[in-house]
């Protein structure tokens, strides 16, 4: 999903998903770490008017599009869902420029040990806030405080109609879920804990 706004990063000279974290562009650290599972397919980037340099660097990449209108998550969601074809969707953010295949991997072996209509990957609150990140919004699930990363797999057909979907949560306190950008301030942190942890 790369099609937002990007409101919060301001005016900075460059859209959310082109910020560079080590000499790459966020959303291609994302394409990467999906394009490195064996269990996807397929691999299809939402990007709206919004975006249009993103769009561009995508295409010339060779990473498949979808323009969507870039009025809201749920709408560019349901239209990307509608030109792709499965059982199952995986989901997420081109703000999570640390994500690894390995995640991606834990995950929908996860789901595919329940196969429920959805699973949300959501990452311990101390977890969070011990990158420097403060959660915008909290979840409790079993009494404890969670913050949903945007990493999720879905029932495509369902999301679709507007089904209620049966949800489990996958629960980690793993970085590379924690840290999201989208925020300068968060952008300049995400770049120091990769420099420190290559």
């Amino acid at each position: 999903m790369a099609g937002g706004k990007g409101t919060r990063m301001g005016r900075c000279g460059f859209e959310k998903p082109l910020q560079v974290i080590g000499v790459k562009q966020t959303v291609m650290r994302v394409v990467e770490a999906l394009s490195g599972s064996d269990n996807i397919d397929r691999i299809l980037v939402s990007v709206s008017s919004n975006t249009p340099d993103t769009e561009r660097c995508l295409k010339d990449w060779g990473v498949e599009t979808i323009r969507t209108s870039g009025e809201g998550y749920v709408e560019d969601l349901h239209a990307a869902l509608s030109t792709m074809g499965g059982k199952y969707v995986i989901s997420s953010p081109s703000d999570l420029p640390l994500l690894r295949t390995y995640t991606i991997d834990a995950f929908i072996d996860f789901f595919n040990g329940i196969r429920t209509d959805s699973a949300i990957a959501v990452v311990d609150r101390d977890t969070v806030i011990n990158t420097g990140i403060v959660p915008s919004y909290l979840t409790e699930i079993d009494g404890k405080e969670w913050v949903i990363s945007g990493l999720c797999i879905m029932d495509r057909e369902k999301t679709l109609s507007g089904q209620y979907l049966d949800e489990s949560y996958f629960k980690t306190d793993w970085v590379d879920l924690a840290i999201n950008v989208n925020t300068n301030y968060e952008l300049e942190m995400t770049r120091q804990f990769f420099a420190d942890h290559i």
